[in-house]
This record gives structure tokens, sequence and C-alpha cells, in this order.
């Protein structure tokens, strides 16, 4: 994966181009209102000093200050507060639209399959919908180093030997930036089993699955394999943080100790004025406070911010590179035809060759039928055709060119295809098929066109609300159809292109009655 600081420096980069403004002015509220929480200890030293020495007037300005600087903390936090949300709601939605544009974007469906990618991109979508907490991260971390830098000038006022203080408080900064990389080196290495665990949990709790998982019995099953998973990911992980725990809590005793030899000496050492006494232990107190603060904001921009980052800019680095290969223009129509030269394939994560060694020719303006058993390959041989994947070797060429070197958006926006796997797009109706091209999503009447090509009128006659009905039962007034019925939208929603230059049907009536199937391959 991508250097940490790189990483992190486009992620904070990514937030300051969404919104530029909101970011500086919530830094600057962030840092401000640390400054008068700061003080508090000058204030009480100068209480002590006025009180001792019956100074009034001394009194009365640290009363005051103590006042004004309550009321500053108290008015510049919640002004902060709301600009930093105001901030994190803006950019939360830019940097999910971010993540899932760049997912989308990427030309080929092999990092959904990759299990290394799998597990990178498992941990990424866990951390996008905290991504905006990075940056509420930063501020906090920003105001909580004013508050020390404030501190450690007030205590080496009272003696230079007290910055020591700050080297007592490098042990618990090293591992608060040490046990998060632990911690999440252990999830990382975990991922696969979380993953499984997360499967059997979906398989045993949703709709889909459940009428086979009554069936066979195995509620019990999963449930009992599902806990197993989650025990194989969670045990190396709890002990991870058992350690680093460990080592963290050692680093505090080193603070403690510091803390408690620095107030013996201010007092008994120094002889110091009961103020500066107060002050020591005000401003001591509240730098164990501030130290913790800032260790606990340095360990979540370590763990979260900083692997995170890294993750993005993988995910950024990726969708470049596949999108950098293509070089040539996709071609307005097809003169002569598609050849494969000795193409061979295998999935992502395996080197078993589901294709191998395969010239084929498709001429142009031909039908062709690709016939042979299950796992022969044919559906593979479809995605090539619609650069879901790249050949492992050989090549594939439209009139000559190399499609690999062509733009796989241009490519697909010239080609109409449904696959044996299609989706189901709980959508109103006339949208789950109009997403077929998009730019006459809403169109009526290129919509019952296409239904009527893929012979899909009964199906819309059977739903209340014609086109306007909302498809799929987990949303307000949405409807089921069956398996069938939903092949026959898929299919609507391939025939909503007039004139593809390419069209591929991956099994288009696998689920369809004998003779709705005949009335389709009669079209």
């Amino acid at each position: 994966m991508p250097a940490a600081l790189p990483a992190m420096w486009r992620a904070l980069r990514r937030g300051f181009d969404a919104e530029p403004a909101l970011l500086t002015v919530a830094f600057g509220l962030a840092l401000l209102a640390a400054l008068p929480d700061a003080l508090m200890a000058v204030w009480l030293k100068l209480l002590a000093d006025g009180l001792l020495g019956d100074d009034s007037s001394l009194v009365t300005v640290a009363t005051t200050g103590l006042a004004v600087s309550a009321t500053l903390t108290w008015v510049l936090r919640v002004a902060s507060d709301r600009i930093q949300r105001r901030f994190r709601d803006r950019v939360t939605i830019a940097l999910e639209s971010h993540v899932a544009g760049l997912q989308a974007s990427v030309a080929t469906v092999e990092h959904h399959e990759r299990p290394a990618f799998l597990d990178r991109l498992a941990v990424l979508r866990n951390q996008v919908f905290v991504l905006d907490h990075m940056y509420m991260s930063l501020f906090s971390t920003g105001g909580w180093v004013l508050r020390l830098a404030v501190t450690m000038v007030l205590l080496v006022s009272i003696h230079p030997a007290l910055a020591l203080l700050a080297l007592c408080a490098l042990p618990t900064v090293a591992t608060a930036s040490w046990r998060p990389a632990v911690e999440r080196a252990a999830e990382q290495a975990g991922a696969q089993a979380q993953r499984l665990a997360r499967h059997l949990f979906d398989t045993a709790t949703t709709a889909a699955p459940g009428k086979d998982v009554r069936i066979a019995g195995i509620g019990r099953r999963l449930v009992g394999d599902r806990r197993a998973a989650w025990e194989r990911w969670y045990r190396p992980v709890a002990a991870a943080r058992w350690a680093s725990a460990g080592w963290h809590t050692l680093g505090w005793s080193v603070f403690g100790a510091g803390y408690v030899g620095a107030a013996v000496f201010v007092a008994a050492g120094l002889r110091a004025s009961p103020g500066d006494v107060l002050l020591l232990l005000a401003a001591g107190s509240r730098l164990a406070g501030y130290v913790s603060a800032t260790v606990g904001e340095i360990g979540f921009l370590r763990g979260i911010w900083l692997d995170g980052s890294r993750r993005l800019a993988w995910l950024e680095d990726y969708a470049a590179a596949q999108a950098e290969r293509a070089d040539r223009p996709a071609p307005a129509c097809i003169e002569r035809g598609i050849a494969l030269e000795k193409v061979s394939f295998a999935y992502p994560g395996t080197d078993r060759l589901v294709l191998e060694n395969v010239d084929l020719t498709l001429p142009a303006s031909a039908v062709v039928a690709l016939v042979g058993e299950n796992g022969a390959g044919k559906t593979t041989l479809v995605k090539l055709l619609g650069k879901m994947y790249e050949p492992t070797a050989g090549r594939i060429l439209v009139d000559g060119e190399d499609l690999a070197r062509m733009p796989a958006a241009a490519w697909r926006s010239r080609l109409a295809g449904a696959f044996q796997d299609f989706f189901r797009f709980e959508l109103p109706a006339q949208r789950t098929v109009g997403v077929g091209d998009v730019p006459r999503l809403d169109d009526r009447p290129a919509a019952r066109a296409a239904i009527g090509r893929a012979g899909a009128e009964d199906v819309v006659e059977t739903l209340a609300d014609g086109l306007d009905t909302q498809l799929g039962p987990t949303w307000p007034d949405g409807v089921e159809v069956s398996v069938g019925q939903w092949q026959k939208l898929a299919l609507a929603r391939v025939f909503m292109r007039d004139e593809p230059m390419l069209l591929v049907l991956d099994e288009p009536n696998a689920s369809l009655y004998e003779e709705t199937e005949h009335a389709l391959c009669e079209r």
C-alpha cells in the first residue's frame, strides 16, 4: 500500500478540496478554544498570590480572568462544535461518494473477487463511515497540542527543569502511536475470518437464504460456525490489544512518576511560593489530561486516519492504474468482427485456468451461440467481452485493435448485455427497466418498447401501478415479483439500447418457462 505520510496528506487535501472554508474556520476555532482553557492555571496562581499577599487588585484580575476564560472556553467550544459538525456532515457525503465512485469506476470487477483486495476493501468499507472523524480528530489534536505548549511554557516559568516532564510523556506518545498499528495488523490478518462471520450472519438472518436454511435445518449450525469464525478473528485481536495496553500502562506509569517527582521538587527542593506550587499542581494536572487527550487523538489518527488514508490512497492508485492502460478509442461500429487469440483466463486468487488458449472469431453482424457444459467457461467469455476482466494471457481484438487498450466506459456504452447472475434493481418499474439506458431513464415510450421486445408486458400488467410500482418488498408499498419476472425486467433493461454495437446474453432465459423462452427466441 502507499506510504503513510503522503497518503495522509492526500486524505487531508480531499477534505480541503471539498470544503476549504469550513475546514479553515473549524481548525481556527479549535485552536482559539484551547487558549482560555490552558490559561486557567495562570489565573489560579494569581488568585493564590493575591489572597496570600492581601492584594485585592490582583484578586480582581485573577477572578475576572477565571470568569472570562470559563466563558470563552464554553462559547468557543460551542461555536467550534457547531462548525465542526457542519463540516463533518458536508465532508462525509464527499468522502463516501468518492469511495463509492472509485470502486464503481474501476474498469474490471477483479477488486471485488481477489482475496487480498477484498480484505483491504472490507476494512475500508468499515472505515469510510468514520473517515469524516479523522478531520475532527485533527482539529482536536491541534487544540490539545496548543494546550500542551502553553502548559509547558507555564511550567518552565517556574523552573527550566520542569521541561523534563515532556520527556516523561514520550513513552505514552510512543505507545499510542504504536498500539493502533499492532491492533490493525491483527485485524487485517483475520479479515477473512471476519468476512466469513459476516457472511454466515447474513445467511442466517436475511430473507433470501431463509427458505434453504429452514429446509436444511442448519440454523444452529450457522450460528455455531459464525461464532467460531468470529472467535478466530477476535482472539488474536484481543491478544494484541491486551499486550499493547500493558505497554501503554507502563508508559503512563513513567509519566505519573515524573509528575509526582516534579511536585516534590518544586515544593521541597525549590521551596517555591504557594502560587507557584498551585501553578504546578494546576498546570501539571491539566498536563496529564492534555497528554491523555493528545495521545488518544494520536492513536485515532494512527489507527483510523493513517490506515484508512493508506487504503483510500491505494484504491485511488488502483483505479487510476486501470484507467491509464486505455489509449485507443472504442469503435463506433464493428466492421470485421471480434477475434480471440490464444486467450487464457484464471479468476483472481486461483491458478486454475477457466479458459485456455482459446481462438475464436465472432464475425460482424453475426449471431453466435456458445454451447457447452456447466463450467465450460461460457459466462467467463461473456464477461471478458464486457471488459469485466482482462485475459490472463492472449488478447481480444476488435477490428484488429486490442480491446484491453480501449476505455471500458466507452466500450460498454456501445454494447448491451444481460448476465446469468442479473441484479434486481429495487426501484420503480420504470427505472428498473430505464436504467439500461440512463439518458432515457424516465422515457416511458422507450421503456414500453423495451418491455415489448423482452416479452415482459405480462409482468407490468400484474403491477398495481404499472410502471410506477415500487419493486422490492423491503420498501414502503413495494411488491415482490418472481425470479422469472425479475429476469424479464432484466431483459427489458438490455433492450433499452435500441441498436447496440454488441449484444451479449448469458443464459437470458434460465428462469423462464418453456413457452416464454420459445417466444423470446422467436423474437
